[in-house]
């Protein structure tokens, strides 16, 4: 049997990208996880998970006059310190990508799980984005609002993924250089979108025995 592979998916808010990730799991017969990271973070640190969800994906939204007393990967001590912060509520939610990452074949949605599995033998990191219209279109059904609302709603999501994910990583939010393959979503549809991007990842033999 083969070792397990990972699919990581960054997005565009609007750009389907989770919609994606979920066929592409479905095409794989693998697990898939985006908000559920969040409440295994809780279970196994023991936080409320609303702690978790109030800082997902965004960098300064969770105050705390606490200080990192770890280093984001460093060995020794108890990470689960009584230390509150943004950091340690990340490291937390980092050790359960990677845990999960080393027993399973999954894709991961978002959470900078590229940058945390970037020493993982196989992995794959993707991005999708997509014309404005067309996610301004889905935020608009999705959220019941004007098309107006909707782009605003849709900056306000990428500026807070793009400087979590600066902060957090050595990438860039979207820059091409920092994925294996970015696509829009726009040009095929999400349906064969999935199927190039699963033709892509298995030209690469990722497959799941």
């Amino acid at each position: 049997m083969s070792s397990p592979f990972v699919i990581n998916i960054g997005r565009q808010l609007g750009s389907g990208g989770r919609e994606i990730g979920k066929h592409l799991a479905e095409h794989f017969n693998i697990a898939y996880y985006d908000k559920e990271i969040l409440s295994l973070a809780a279970q196994e640190s023991g936080l409320r998970q609303g702690l978790f969800e109030r800082s997902d994906e965004k960098k300064g939204f969770f105050h705390s006059i606490f200080h990192v007393v770890q280093p984001f990967f460093g060995g020794g001590g108890d990470f689960y310190d009584n230390q509150l912060s943004e950091e340690n509520l990340f490291i937390i939610q980092s050790r359960v990508i990677q845990r999960i990452a080393s027993e399973r074949s999954c894709v991961f949605i978002g959470r900078v799980a590229d940058y945390i599995l970037r020493e993982h033998p196989r992995h794959v990191n993707i991005f999708i984005t997509a014309n404005l219209d067309d996610r301004i279109r889905r935020v608009a059904q999705r959220r019941n609002v004007l098309p107006k609302a909707a782009q605003s709603i849709i900056e306000e999501a990428d500026e807070e993924r793009a400087t979590y994910y600066n902060f957090y990583s050595s990438g860039t939010w979207g820059a091409a250089d920092t994925y294996d393959l970015c696509v829009n979503s726009s040009l095929l549809g999400i349906e064969d979108t999935v199927a190039f991007i699963a033709n892509f990842i298995e030209q690469l033999g990722f497959t799941q025995e």
